[in-house]
């Protein structure tokens, strides 16, 4: 059970789920990208992406399937590698901060072991467990804390992967839709504990469809369109005023290619 094997598939897995243990949880963030972009296949699917957000607050993510939003946060996070640009967080490249960042993606990455162990993993190692017993209370998973992951719902699976990335304290979350198809409960949840953590200093970039979602949670919102950035403003600004063609077509509900 304690094979080489074995944790060398569960550090993988660790690794693949965007989870980096650290000491660190610098809460005064920035993300500075410039001239970013990305091609696979030969295909460009990033644009010249020039962006900056600071300090703390939650920056929605918006723009139809396909728009780029998800390789942003891919590379953003280090997962992908550009072919061209920069990007650095409080000034440093982004792939020496891995250890300040946390990422959890619209279907979760869990190891074959039970809830509590799954965060226990996630932690430091000298993590205190009163520390993870209270995080299991908030996501509401302290009374299923001895169960196998792999036999949760959707909902409490996204909620299990949202503990794991935050007992790593980190100071910038990447959040790819993690409330699609939960049930309203867990979404609920979810939206709550995201809400609390930005309060600490977190900065977080959150992707979504859901425009009245946008609404609740966001400070600012990024749109993308065909691989680039159309706008990033204020939220109240982009909702009541938004500039570019396709954010305006985006917001009626208009089909846009």
């Amino acid at each position: 059970m304690h094979s080489v094997t074995r944790m060398s598939n569960e550090i993988r897995i660790g690794i693949e789920a965007g989870i980096v243990q650290s000491n660190q949880s610098s809460h005064r963030s920035k993300i500075a990208v410039r001239q970013l972009s990305l091609s696979l296949g030969g295909v460009p699917l990033l644009r010249d992406i020039n962006l900056d957000i600071r300090g703390n607050g939650i920056t929605m993510v918006l723009g139809a399937n396909g728009a780029g939003k998800s390789l942003l946060l891919k590379c953003l996070h280090g997962l992908l590698k550009p072919q061209g640009g920069e990007i650095k967080i409080d000034g440093s490249p982004h792939f020496e901060t891995r250890q300040q960042q946390a990422m959890v993606f619209q279907r979760p990455v869990l190891m074959r072991r039970s809830v509590l162990a799954n965060v226990t993993f996630a932690a430091a190692e000298n993590t205190d467990s009163k520390e993870i017993a209270d995080l299991l209370n908030r996501v509401h998973l302290a009374e299923i804390a001895n169960v196998p992951a792999r036999l949760l719902s959707g909902g409490e699976q996204q909620r299990l992967a949202l503990a794991r990335a935050l007992i790593t304290k980190p100071s910038i979350l990447f959040l790819d839709e993690p409330t699609a198809s939960l049930d309203p409960a867990s979404a609920l949840i979810i939206e709550r504990l995201i809400q609390d953590t930005s309060l600490t200093g977190v900065r977080i970039l959150f992707i979504t469809h859901d425009i009245n979602q946008a609404k609740r949670l966001g400070q600012d919102v990024i749109f993308m369109h065909r691989g680039e950035i159309t706008e990033h403003t204020d939220k109240n600004k982009f909702f009541t005023n938004a500039e570019s063609r396709e954010a305006i077509a985006y917001l009626s509900g208009e089909l846009i290619l």
